[in-house]
């Protein structure tokens, strides 16, 4: 592979390579050191002229360290995590405050008391946020390649305070989906950069795991939004019930907002930005071992890319140009499209629904409160059998045994709601079948289908336009979101438990696409994910993976996990 890698970029490992000596009292210490000279014929981008407006930014000196790379790593996982973390907060939040009477009444959900449901204005509400998450994705996709990604993220949380402010003070409808409007921008520009920071600043071997780690708070911050709101539904003060949790998503954003200034920028975009000195010294604080191989790899990655690459406006990546923008068409569609199928699979519906779902299994509102409560503490605890799957069992074979499942519990719980509807008395007997079938559905799709879409989108784009590609992932995620969430209450309406039924046969609908067009990415560096989708001529996973080991890149099924044992060494 190492070979072949080599042969796809221009090769400069033969060039002559420049020491240095560094004095010190200790002695002289030897260190070989990729000077900006040897590239300087690689035309990096201009720094945008307007960056400084955004406040903050990178700093190397600023930049927290630790004697141990592994502990520095632990910082930016928890920190990664922190930023997840109010990304599920603020999508939980929503989920009671729906059913606050004080919020109902000023939203027009039920203007009038004894009056019908509004659904329309119900997923509205819901719905407008993603709206505002596509808009900002897109926005922070093109600033984190031309300022960076910590600047990016700065961005993003400045939307969040203002957005956050309008939600909790609002007092009529057009208000709120205002404030929602504005939250999403910054939620969305979040939502596109901090996995692309995350897995560019981590290593290839642990990618899984440590995007895995990082969902686990998403969906504790999902849980904590749910709890907060219930304990404040038992205030006499039904105003301040909605308005608080609402209110605590500043809390979240000004420690993200601050903290992220004092964390690394991705080593990746520092050398494509030709900053080789800082972006080895990130490696080196994050890195157990030699990191010259690596960095090697990035800077031979850059350097092609800068050469072919055309497409660094959004438009330029669907309506091709060339080669190779055909080939970027691809991976914005594979990006879109898994993050839309995992809406399809029917997670928005089981957990922004979920009080709705269970009331109608025969559950008074009390006790379908707190098991849509208990569902999400469950729902976070599955995430951590995704540290384990992901890199362990790669992320195609996650997802498929993960629909496989979801389709069955959806299956299962529909049919037992269908006959706790018709049960009369007995209705809690198939309500209690209806509950555990959804704990279950929540657990499988924790475990399997929550992180790897947006692990996967950060693995498959190339360096030139990473930030761009998370940001069509959001773009998809927006989309599937915006329409689940806008119908779900109609469907609810139409066709009650047939939703569950629905739903099961989506999850059977998108097997196919994942087994024939989605290529495993477990084990590779993202360079190696470069040389598969550049030299790829077939949309089809199996017949791509066989002309490539034509070509005599390398012997690995691309349909397959690659392990440490099957990693070619230099």
């Amino acid at each position: 592979m190492a070979e072949a890698l080599s042969d796809h970029v221009e090769e400069i490992s033969n060039e002559p390579q420049m020491t240095v000596r560094d004095k010190s009292e200790k002695g002289d210490i030897c260190k070989d050191v990729l000077l900006d000279a040897e590239y300087s014929h690689i035309n990096h981008p201009e720094p945008w002229r307007f960056e400084h407006w955004i406040p903050g930014g990178y700093s190397q000196s600023r930049m927290i360290r630790f004697k141990n790379p592994s502990t520095t790593y632990k910082a930016i996982n928890f920190f990664a995590g922190t930023a997840i973390c109010f990304y599920g907060y603020d999508q939980g939040v929503m989920s009671m405050v729906n059913l606050n009477r004080d919020y109902q009444k000023l939203m027009g959900i039920y203007p009038l008391k004894g009056s019908s449901r509004n659904t329309a204005a119900e997923g509205g509400i819901v719905a407008v946020y993603y709206g505002g998450t596509m808009i900002g994705a897109l926005m922070a996709g093109a600033l984190a390649d031309r300022c960076g990604r910590v600047k990016a993220i700065v961005f993003g949380c400045l939307w969040v305070v203002l957005g956050a402010a309008l939600q909790a003070s609002a007092y009529n409808i057009t208000w709120m989906c205002f404030g929602r409007v504005l939250a999403g921008i910054g939620v969305g520009a979040i939502d596109c950069v901090i996995p692309v920071w995350s897995a560019e600043v981590s290593s290839h071997s642990a990618r899984g795991t440590f995007l895995a780690l990082e969902f686990v708070m998403n969906i504790g911050g999902l849980a904590m939004a749910y709890w907060i709101e219930y304990f404040a539904s038992l205030n006499p003060n039904q105003s301040m019930a909605w308005r608080t949790p609402l209110a605590l998503q500043l809390v979240f954003i000004f420690f993200i907002g601050i903290g992220i200034n004092f964390f690394p920028e991705s080593p990746r975009w520092l050398m494509k930005m030709g900053r080789y000195e800082e972006a080895r010294d990130i490696l080196q604080a994050t890195r157990p071992g030699d990191i010259e191989p690596e960095a090697r790899q990035i800077i031979q990655t850059v350097q092609y890319e800068m050469k072919v690459s055309s497409a660094n406006q959004y438009l330029a990546m669907i309506f091709p140009k060339g080669e190779y923008t055909r080939k970027l068409r691809w991976r914005v569609f594979l990006a879109v499209w898994l993050q839309i199928m995992q809406q399809l699979v029917g997670i928005g519906v089981v957990t922004v629904y979920a009080v709705d779902l269970f009331s109608t299994a025969g559950f008074n509102e009390n006790l379908s409160k707190l098991l849509a409560g208990f569902n999400n503490i469950s729902y976070m605890f599955s995430v951590f059998f995704a540290v384990i799957t992901l890199d362990r069992y790669g992320r195609r074979q996650t997802m498929l045994w993960g629909a496989v499942v979801m389709c069955i519990a959806l299956l299962v719980a529909g049919i037992l709601d269908m006959y706790a509807q018709e049960a009369g008395p007995n209705q809690r007997k198939y309500g209690a079948g209806v509950a555990a079938m959804t704990f279950f559905y929540t657990a499988t799709f924790g475990a399997t289908w929550l992180t790897t879409p947006w692990l996967y989108p950060t693995e498959i784009f190339p360096l030139t336009v990473r930030a761009k590609g998370g940001a069509w992932s959001v773009v998809g995620w927006s989309i599937g979101n915006g329409i689940v969430t806008m119908i779900t209450p109609f469907l609810f309406q139409a066709i009650g438990y047939g939703t569950l039924l629905l739903l099961a046969g989506l999850n059977v609908f998108v097997i196919p696409f994942l087994i024939l067009l989605y290529p495993e990415t477990a084990g590779r560096s993202l360079e190696q994910m470069d040389v598969f989708f550049d030299n790829a001529d077939s949309l089809n996973v199996f017949t791509a993976s066989k002309r490539i080991r034509g070509k005599g890149f390398d012997d690995w099924q691309w349909t397959k996990k690659v392990t440490t044992r099957d990693t070619p060494v230099d």
